[in-house]
C-alpha cells in the first residue's frame, strides 16, 4: 500500500521558471497522496464491514463456547469438589458474565434473555436471515474515487476552501461507507455545480513547505495503514481478500465443530454416575 510522495525536482527545459518544477512536483505529490488516502480509506471500510459481519455471524458461537466452557468447568467441580476445579469454574463463569457494550458488540444477537432467536438459529440447521452486508459495489468505488480526486482538501490553497472541501469529503466518506450509490451521484452533481477553487502560483518557499507537509501526511497515513493491516480483523481480511464470506463460513464450521465437542463433553460430565 506504500505510495511515495517524495518526487524529484530535477532539471527542466532552458528558460523555465524555477518555481515551475516545484509546482509540478507538488501536483504529482498531491495526486500520489490522494491515491494513497483512497487506498487506506477503502481498506478501512472493508475492515469495518468485515468486522461487523464477523461479529454478527460468529459472535453467538463464541458466546455459546464460553457458556459451554463454564458449564463444563462447573460440572467437573461439582464432581470432584476440588478447590482448584472450583476456582476454574468461577473464572469460567465470570468470563461469560454480561459486559458493558455487549449488545452493541453483537448487534442484537444477544438480548436480556441470552441468545436471540436469530443467534440460536445460527447454531442449528434452521434457516436464518443473513446479516446485513455493506460492501461498496464497483460503481460506488468508482464514484468515490472520482469525488475524492476532485474535492480532496489537500488540493486547497486557502483555508476557507480547505474547510469547504473537508466538510464535503466527510459527507462523501459517509456515503461510501454505506455503499450509497444514489447519494454519491447527488454529491457528484453538487460538487460539479459548486465554486471552482482558484489556482494561484506559490513562491518557492511555500512550495517546499507544501512538499514537506505532503510527506508528513503520507507518513501519518502509513501508520494508519499499518494499524489496519496489523489488526486481527485486518489480518483475517488479508487472508481472503477476494472471498471473505468463505473465510467466515470456514471459521463458522470450525466453531460449530467445537460447540459439538463441548456439548458431548458436558453430556458425559452431567450423566448420573451408575
Amino acid at each position: 500500500m506504500d505510495v511515495s510522495v517524495d518526487q524529484g525536482v530535477g532539471g527542466g527545459s532552458e528558460g523555465e521558471r524555477p518555481e515551475a518544477r516545484l509546482e509540478q512536483a507538488v501536483r504529482v505529490a498531491e495526486q500520489a497522496l490522494i491515491e494513497f488516502e483512497i487506498a487506506v480509506e477503502t481498506f478501512r471500510v472493508e475492515v469495518e464491514n468485515f468486522s461487523r459481519l464477523h461479529h454478527q455471524r460468529l459472535g453467538p458461537m463464541y458466546a455459546r463456547l464460553d457458556e459451554l466452557d463454564a458449564q463444563i468447568a462447573e460440572a467437573r467441580a461439582a464432581r470432584t469438589g476440588d478447590p482448584e476445579d472450583l476456582r476454574r469454574a468461577q473464572e469460567a463463569r465470570a468470563a461469560v458474565m454480561p459486559m458493558p457494550g455487549v449488545d452493541e458488540l453483537f448487534h442484537d444477537w444477544v438480548d436480556s434473555d441470552g441468545l436471540s432467536a436469530e443467534a440460536a438459529a445460527m447454531l442449528t440447521d434452521r434457516p436464518v436471515q443473513p446479516p446485513k452486508r455493506v460492501r461498496p459495489s464497483d460503481e460506488v468505488r468508482k464514484l468515490y474515487r472520482e469525488l475524492v480526486r476532485q474535492a480532496h482538501p489537500d488540493l486547497a490553497r486557502e483555508e476557507g476552501e480547505r474547510q469547504r472541501r473537508e466538510e464535503f469529503i466527510t459527507r462523501v466518506n459517509a456515503a461510501y461507507a454505506r455503499g450509497d450509490e444514489a447519494l454519491l451521484r447527488e454529491l457528484s452533481e453538487e460538487w460539479a455545480a459548486g465554486p471552482v477553487a482558484e489556482v494561484r502560483l506559490s513562491e518557492s518557499e511555500e512550495l517546499y513547505a507544501r512538499l514537506e507537509w505532503l510527506s508528513d501526511r503520507k507518513e501519518m497515513l502509513s501508520g494508519a495503514a499499518r494499524e489496519l493491516e496489523d489488526s486481527a480483523i485486518g489480518a483475517m481480511l488479508r487472508m481472503a481478500p477476494d472471498d471473505p464470506d468463505r473465510l467466515l463460513e470456514e471459521i463458522a464450521e470450525q466453531l460449530l465443530a467445537q460447540v459439538s465437542e463441548r456439548e458431548a463433553e458436558l453430556a458425559v460430565l452431567v450423566r448420573p454416575v451408575q
